[in-house]
């Protein structure tokens, strides 16, 4: 875990407009810098960065924070890998605790991927199966495609180099043997690719034998750093892609992502050789994109993509599969030249609550009843995964291709679920002088026992809840940085100016309140005679430039 020391010593060496700056082409606007907003589509600058208060913000979508959200939300990183990245970027380097999960990353993932990068030019036999799987040079080198030679040759290497032999182990390199005391290299004589976290650390490999070993593939074993079940292969080149298109594409295999991105399908990524699991299902929420499963046609693939399918439109996930038949997978296609072909596949694959519906009424023999009925069973079960709206959607769609009346497809058990509350419609009003206050208070905290002595939050009457977060110190959420980045409002910066602004806030407002009074006609005369005195009691003191309270 990165020390909290650490961490505010790399954010106070960080400027925002900087490192915002290295990313987006920022422009000077008064005290602050403006550009189109890299978070959603539009051509005016709503995007503002004020490095007065080192923080961005965006007034079209509310986008906002500082320098470390700004790369967490931009990169597609989390909390540590940002902070990373940065410490990388700027030449700075972060302490870490003891814990034994949480500690450094040394180079040596990166030492060992960059030589087995450069013994791949001297490996003939690997060269001359990457050539005829039809992958350039320049993919070699942006996938870091490498050899792994014999097992001793390995081991080493990594001694020569000075490195760890137990981080290796710990890393997945090297294993032990099972007198626990002799080590042999994981990747024997096979093509290796480098498998990265999102932040572009190389965290694990994936291997393809060349000399016939019986497991065409394996993969790096399950570290501290690398687990499969959470990583998606080639998701750090694909993740800009995956976010400016909303859509992303997941094959099985890393020579189909390769190849995709060589056909300009950049945002193709691929599972490291395990199914696609609830733990992948936060990363791709991220980019809010559409999913694509393309899948071979074969017994395993369909499985695969039936899986896929039920847990991706049971949690909600837009999207369809496309399945690849005859024996083809999109390597394949690429290396014919169909390119237009996969991208029609693309463009109109199944829906996924289409094609497992399908795919469960394939498994059945139809022209038997009652294996028409057990799959009719099986396919409610799994719209019952689904919304409400969905399962009525499809209910339909179940009966038509099963030959049935809708009325046999009963969905029971289900109850409606009710808005906690509606929406409450934005005020749109903008008080400056509301705004002003709010600033002033998220500026010179030191005056807010001066400001709530004479006034009631409840007396705002257009920002009382920006006033109430200013009150509990939320300066991040996006409405109080809207108003911190905003040059138009000035806070006040002195006692004695806060004082008179108190005195004619306070003057109008009771001014509004006396007349409200003089035309209730609901109550008595014995109670409007008591509020017109009580408020002409404390206009009187204000106009003498006297604070009054509530309470007086």
């Amino acid at each position: 875990m990165i020390t909290q020391d650490s961490i505010e010593a790399l954010k106070a060496r960080l400027d925002i407009v900087d490192v915002v700056g290295s990313y987006i082409e920022l422009k000077k606007a008064g005290a602050n810098f403006k550009a189109p907003c890299p978070f959603h589509d539009e051509k005016t600058g709503s995007f503002v960065v004020s490095p007065s208060k080192q923080i961005y913000h965006c007034f079209g979508c509310n986008a906002g924070g500082d320098t470390l959200k700004f790369v967490m939300e931009y990169e597609k990183l989390n909390y540590p890998e940002a902070l990373e990245k940065l410490a990388s970027s700027h030449n700075f380097s972060l302490s870490y605790t003891d814990n034994k999960n949480n500690k450094p990353r040394s180079q040596l993932m990166q030492i060992v991927s960059e030589w087995y990068q450069n013994l791949l030019t001297s490996k003939q036999t690997a060269l001359s199966y990457i050539k005829e799987r039809g992958i350039y040079e320049s993919s070699i080198e942006k996938f870091g495609i490498g050899y792994a030679p014999d097992s001793n040759a390995t081991i080493n290497y990594i001694k020569s180099q000075m490195l760890n032999m137990s981080e290796a182990v710990e890393m997945g390199v090297v294993g032990y043997n099972d007198d626990s005391r002799t080590t042999y290299a994981r990747f024997i004589e096979r093509i290796t690719f480098p498998i990265h976290s999102a932040n572009g650390t190389v965290v694990g490999f994936g291997g393809r034998t060349i000399t016939g070993h019986q497991a065409k593939y394996i993969n790096s074993p399950e570290t501290p750093f690398f687990n499969k079940s959470r990583l998606l292969y080639a998701y750090h080149h694909a993740k800009q892609e995956i976010y400016k298109q909303h859509e992303i594409i997941i094959t099985e295999g890393y020579l189909d992502v390769i190849m995709l991105h060589q056909a300009g399908f950049t945002n193709a990524v691929a599972t490291l050789g395990t199914a696609l699991t609830v733990e992948h299902l936060p990363l791709l929420r991220k980019g809010e994109a559409k999913v694509i499963m393309a899948y071979d046609g074969d017994s395993a693939g369909r499985v695969a993509a039936l899986k896929a399918a039920k847990l991706l439109s049971a949690s909600g996930f837009d999207g369809g599969v496309v399945i690849f038949e005859n024996g083809q997978d999109p390597a394949d296609m690429v290396q014919k030249g169909a390119i237009e072909e996969l991208s029609n596949m693309f463009r109109t694959p199944k829906p996924f609550i289409e094609f497992v519906i399908d795919e469960i009424l394939s498994l059945h023999n139809l022209a038997d009843p009652k294996a028409k009925e057990a799959s009719m069973h099986e396919g409610i079960a799994y719209l019952k995964t689904l919304s409400l709206m969905l399962q009525e959607e499809y209910k339909s769609y179940l009966a038509s291709r099963l030959g049935i009346s809708p009325s046999y497809v009963r969905l029971t058990n289900q109850t409606q679920t009710k808005q906690n509350a509606p929406l409450m419609q934005k005020n749109s009003h903008k008080d400056m002088w509301e705004l002003s206050l709010i600033k002033t208070v998220l500026e010179h905290f030191n005056f807010v026992d001066q400001i709530l002595d004479v006034l009631d939050p409840s007396l705002l009457q257009f920002h009382s809840r920006e006033f109430a977060l200013a009150l509990q110190g939320q300066g991040d959420s996006p409405e109080l940085m809207a108003i911190l980045v905003d040059d138009s409002i000035v806070a006040l910066r002195d006692e004695e100016a806060l004082r008179a602004e108190l005195v004619a806030f306070l003057s109008k407002h009771y001014e509004r309140e006396l007349k409200k009074v003089n035309m209730q006609s609901s109550i008595s005369f014995e109670e409007k005679a008591f509020y017109i005195r009580k408020f002409r009691g404390k206009i009187v003191k204000l106009k003498r430039g006297e604070l009054v309270t509530s309470r007086d």
